[in-house]
């Protein structure tokens, strides 16, 4: 298949945004941060409902 004159070339990502995080992720890994809080006694029993 010939390339056509008009279309532009691909060019690879730059360095803006290369690292991203979904909201999915970033939730678990303050869910993990507030259990091992808690399962260390950082967070006292009484402040958990």
């Amino acid at each position: 298949m010939a390339s056509q004159p008009n279309s532009r070339p691909v060019q690879p990502p730059n360095a803006d945004g290369k690292f991203s995080i979904s909201e999915d992720w970033l939730a678990f890994a303050v869910g993990l941060v507030l259990l091992a809080l808690c399962l260390t006694g950082i967070i006292p029993e009484g402040l958990i409902p």
